[in-house]
């Protein structure tokens, strides 16, 4: 069996004291360039490893990161959970912590979750995620002492009591919907509908705040047509088949579920979506990817590397920024992302 290498192996190995190869480890900016560089190569040639256990005494911490995660919903918008999660494992992973994980029916149970964690694992922090209006958890977790970042900005009063809370990042929709409805009125759309969430979702107000202020600056508010229905596709179909009669050149969805029944409300009309009807997504997920419809890319990987870099600062005790952090999406087009029929 092989002897797992120690410290005051790669101190011997690299002729200096094991203090120095801490500090190569810890805090690099101590040591000289060319020693830092004999240090690490060093490490790297005979694999040595810190040891987790040591590194938690010392700085008492137990380098473990909680996050709820969400009921699955459905086989489309489901895997953007599933692409922020691997994200931010990845992102943790490479800042020397873990990611918990823990499931809830509420907020309340979620903060249960968290004081459980808290007294019985030492919990670093915690990764917010689905923000709303009247959202207790940040107070709890300031209370409690818990460094915190989410991915959603405060909603509601919380936007405004909360001016300089800066512990969040989120992706701007209303830019990403925007986008969508600049690009298609570029390309001679007019009738353009909204296929969006109903009331109550902050995320949903947001995106549909997008295209409706795109349509009012280009005069088209006359044309501004709007159905609701939940992130559903079998829902979807229905409320589609109602949004057809009002004869839409093009449709701005909320969602990519919404977006792949209004393509197969469309197909099953015997139109074509691009040619016939545009359709714009949101969230670029696999199905919107196969299917060939256009849609809002959100940077997940950004996201989840703001926050774990937040969480670290707010553990290390360096301040965040004035503000929250706000990505911008990105357009996709494909090929329901077309000029209007003649």
């Amino acid at each position: 069996m092989s002897v797992r290498p120690t410290i005051a192996a790669v101190a011997a190995a690299a002729g200096v004291s094991r203090q120095t190869v801490s500090n190569a480890l810890n805090a690099p900016e101590r040591v000289k360039p060319d020693t830092l560089a004999k240090v690490l190569g060093h490490i790297d040639v005979l694999g040595y490893r810190p040891s987790v256990a040591a590194r938690q005494m010392r700085t008492g911490r137990s380098q473990l990161l909680a996050m709820r995660i969400e009921p699955v919903r459905d086989g489309v918008n489901g895997v953007v959970g599933d692409r922020f999660l691997h994200a931010l494992a990845e992102a943790a992973q490479a800042a020397g912590y873990r990611m918990l994980l823990c499931t809830a029916g509420s907020d309340v149970d979620e903060v249960a979750e968290y004081e459980q964690l808290l007294a019985t694992m030492a919990l670093d922090g915690v990764v917010l995620a689905t923000t709303h209006t009247g959202d207790t958890r940040r107070a709890w977790l300031r209370d409690h002492g818990l460094a915190f970042m989410s991915f959603g900005r405060p909603w509601g009063d919380l936007a405004v009591a909360g001016a300089s809370d800066s512990s969040w990042v989120d992706v701007d929709g209303a830019a990403g919907t925007a986008a969508a409805t600049a690009e298609l009125l570029r390309r001679g759309h007019r009738r353009i509908a909204y296929l969006g969430w109903p009331a109550g979702s902050d995320v949903g107000h947001d995106r549909r705040a997008g295209w409706l202020t795109t349509m009012a600056a280009a005069g088209r508010t006359d044309e501004a047509v709007e159905v609701t229905s939940e992130d559903d596709i079998e829902e979807a179909l229905d409320v589609v088949e109602d949004l057809l009669r009002q004869r839409p050149t093009a449709i701005v969805c909320a969602s990519d579920t919404l977006a792949v029944a209004a393509s197969a409300v469309l197909n099953r009309r015997g139109l074509r979506p691009g040619p016939d009807v545009s359709v714009v997504g949101f969230d670029d997920t696999p199905a919107a990817r196969a299917l060939g419809i256009a849609s809002v890319l959100q940077p997940l990987d950004q996201v989840a590397e703001a926050c774990i870099a937040g969480l670290v600062a707010q553990l290390d005790g360096r301040p965040l920024p004035a503000e929250g952090v706000l990505l911008p999406p990105l357009l996709v087009p494909r090929t329901t992302l077309a000029d209007p029929a003649p």
